[in-house]
């Protein structure tokens, strides 16, 4: 299908040269962008993008979907990360295959309405018969480009872990689901819309066994990996007092390293570690809010970033953000390393480049992230004639003053939003079903 955006007020390419272009047109065939110019003759459909700045698709490295279900639940509001969790494990038991289906067609919706047009996903919990399909269906549904990687837990609390019992899995299981998964859905090819990763949830809730076998498998079967590492002082601690080491030396002990793998979080990461991550290439899931919410700390992204490792955005799940929208987390992420390393340390283009192509070369997608002939068209279109962008002298700075929701969004050429609303879904039926749920794990 051939689509022509037209007289964009500005659009902001992120391409090799960081261009950005006044006025500018966008040709668009089967999916991707093959021309961009002014005056462009085109005789297919026409999208105005006059008063509009135009983006590539924002990225979002980490989250957890189903969360969705479970936001400002009662005992978890004021917890740290640990007891946090411990309030909401016996939520999540609770859950099957429409919870995780339904809240995942929540999250992505409310991450496309925020600009987002390529998620990743960590599921890493499969009650009462639940699978990674599940929020698979959800994005084929909503539209938007997915990651979705096969979570796992398999140290319950009567081996000293941190998850209850009833919520981990035999590890040949996991193993086993995770290459079902990854044969079932993944497809490496450009333009992909599904990749499947594998990511055991964190260190102290899986084995080292099974974080060094699920190294090898990934890389048997050529797919990333994932996990969260170095989140708070008390991840620090464990890492410590269990392993002997600090996390970045654990995750490279056991294959966890390189340009296949991302981590989340990494907020506790020191120099040596980070030093390790830039040498190495692996990429970091920047979550400003939840590690806010949770109080974590500031992750220090400047020096990672100075250093040369690759970082992206991450909203996290819904129930220690609260919220999937992905522009407000690149603000956040702009304004907490200006609180930590002053007013200089990152710009409004710096924050909106690691939430699109920064977040889209963390997960190895070298065909998204721009506006560039030859690359997708995941393009989001953002409407600065509103109150949020007046009396703005620079437009593009979408992040120091601009809207929060987007005007249009296209993912592989096709429109997910349509004048700020969901084009593909029908959101109003799916919030009841969604509130029936939640009132029913209130119970």
């Amino acid at each position: 299908m051939a689509i022509l955006i037209r007289n964009a007020t500005t659009v902001v390419t992120m391409d090799a040269t960081l261009s950005e272009l006044s006025n500018a047109d966008i040709r668009i065939d089967d999916g991707i962008i093959t021309e961009i110019g002014k005056g462009l003759e085109h005789t297919g459909d026409v999208i105005d993008a006059s008063g509009c700045v135009v983006t590539p698709g924002l990225v979002n490295t980490h989250h957890h979907l189903y969360q969705t279900l479970t936001r400002a639940v009662p005992g978890g509001q004021d917890a740290l990360l640990f007891g946090w969790l411990k309030t909401l494990y016996p939520i999540w038991s609770r859950f099957g295959p429409e919870e995780m289906f339904v809240s995942a067609q929540i999250g992505l919706a409310e991450l496309a309405l925020s600009g987002c047009t390529l998620t990743s996903d960590h599921l890493y919990l499969f009650p009462n018969g639940a699978r990674l399909d599940d929020t698979i269906a959800a994005a084929h549904e909503i539209g938007l480009r997915f990651h979705p990687t096969r979570g796992a837990m398999s140290i319950g609390e009567s081996d000293g872990g941190l998850p209850p019992d009833t919520l981990v899995e035999r590890e040949a299981d996991i193993l086993e689901d995770c290459i079902r998964v990854i044969d079932t859905h993944h497809d490496p090819r450009d333009g992909a819309m599904v990749r499947v990763g594998v990511a055991p949830c964190s260190p102290f809730s899986v084995s080292r066994e099974l974080m060094r076998d699920a190294a090898v498998l990934a890389r048997d079967k050529g797919v990333m990996l994932h996990t969260h590492l170095a989140e708070n002082d008390e991840d620090i601690a464990y890492s410590e007092a269990q392993f002997g080491c600090r996390p970045g030396q654990y995750a490279e002990e056991l294959g966890w390293t390189g340009p296949d793998v991302w981590h989340a979080h990494c907020v506790k990461l020191d120099g040596q570690e980070i030093a390790l991550f830039a040498k190495s290439r692996t990429g970091v899931a920047h979550c400003p809010c939840s590690n806010c919410r949770l109080g974590s700390g500031i992750a220090p992204i400047r020096g990672m970033r100075d250093a040369g490792v690759p970082v992206g955005l991450g909203v996290d799940g819904s129930a220690s953000n609260d919220a999937c929208n992905l522009i407000g987390e690149a603000r956040q992420a702009m304004l907490l390393q200006r609180v930590a390393y002053g007013a200089d340390a990152t710009s409004a283009r710096e924050a909106l480049y690691i939430a699109t192509r920064g977040g889209a070369e963390v997960l190895g997608r070298t065909d998204c992230g721009q506006i560039a002939v030859g690359k997708r068209a995941d393009i989001a279109l953002w409407d600065i004639t509103g109150v949020e962008s007046a009396g703005s002298w620079d437009p593009a700075a979408l992040l120091l003053a601009g809207p929060t929701r987007v005007k249009h969004l296209l993912v592989e050429g096709r429109l997910v939003v349509k004048d700020s609303q969901i084009a593909t879904l029908d959101l109003p039926r799916v919030i009841e079903r969604q509130t029936a749920l939640a009132k029913a794990l209130m119970t």
